[in-house]
């Protein structure tokens, strides 16, 4: 016996004031109304309604089941209607992870936009270069910047592809001129980033040429991507960043985009999530939105 059913259909033959009423109402028919109420009258091992081919009055039993019918349906009703509200509107915490360049850097760029359409999603953010395991650390979506990903058992929603470019400050270039070439960037200043997975070189590919490998033995190396474009912004130096990183200050002129037919890379946006299936609107939501933030004029993937 479905008791949750059984207990609508005596909440029915109560308020309809008959069972050829409440079966018409519940859309089914009036034996099977009478059916559920012996089986929950059997279950309970109560009679709750004293009837014969006239009328029907409830027992005293009958009366203190129906107030406590009432309230637990209430109930049920009005938790499927917020779950049903939830799933909806996007709303409630929204824990992600992601890369320190688009939690720090690219920050400015996506999150006062975000939270202005979405006032009712909570954000908390965990910035870390290290990949992380979404179900275990509680995120609900990570952000990544790589090459093209490993087959996971993670969903994962390509952004966007972007260009890995070379930039400096117009101070730098005022004091140390632009190198014309690949070959002339050993006798500037290069800062490097020496985090997780960086390369001891670049490979600076011109649009007609052979790719030239440039060793990183300049003036600074940092495992902190914020510290190696702050050294970038203060004329230190030349060094590499994913265009949509630097797109602002390029837009700005606080930086200078060098060796402008070269290309160093090409790195792939991702958006990352446990599944697919029921997936919540808070997450459906930032996802479409990075999504559409990095398909935006000045950011299309080049």
């Amino acid at each position: 016996m479905d008791q949750l059913l059984a207990m609508r259909a005596f909440r029915c033959i109560v308020e309809a004031q008959g069972f050829s009423a409440a079966a018409e109402r519940l859309d089914t028919t009036h034996s099977t109304v009478s059916r559920q109420l012996q089986q929950l009258e059997a279950a309970l091992g109560v009679r709750l309604i004293n009837r014969n081919t006239r009328r029907f009055t409830l027992t005293a039993a009958g009366e203190q089941y129906y107030i406590a019918s009432v309230d637990i349906l209430e109930r049920v009703a009005a938790a499927d209607q917020a779950m049903a509200e939830q799933h909806q509107r996007p709303a409630g915490l929204l824990r992600i992870s992601a890369p320190l360049v688009i939690g720090t850097l690219e920050l400015r760029d996506w999150l006062p936009a975000f939270q202005k359409r979405y006032p009712e999603i909570q954000i908390e953010l965990s910035c870390n270069d290290q990949f992380v395991d979404l179900v275990a650390g509680g995120f609900d979506v990570a952000l990544r910047i790589s090459g093209p990903l490993a087959d996971s058992s993670l969903v994962a929603k390509e952004l966007t592809l972007s260009d890995v470019i070379l930039v400096a400050s117009p101070a730098y270039v005022a004091r140390h001129g632009l190198p014309r070439n690949p070959g002339q960037l050993a006798q500037h200043a290069l800062l490097a980033f020496s985090g997780n997975g960086a390369a001891a070189e670049w490979l600076v590919t011109p649009a007609r040429g052979a790719p030239v490998r440039v060793p990183l033995q300049g003036s600074l190396k940092t495992d902190a991507i914020t510290a190696l474009y702050a050294a970038t912004l203060a004329g230190t130096g030349i060094a590499a960043f994913t265009r949509h990183t630097v797109q602002s200050d390029l837009t700005r002129g606080e930086l200078l985009h060098i060796l402008p037919n070269c290309l160093l890379d090409r790195r792939y946006y991702y958006a990352l999530y446990p599944h697919a299936k029921h997936l919540a609107p808070k997450v459906r939501v930032f996802v479409d939105f990075m999504a559409e933030h990095y398909r935006a004029p000045g950011l299309a993937a080049r």
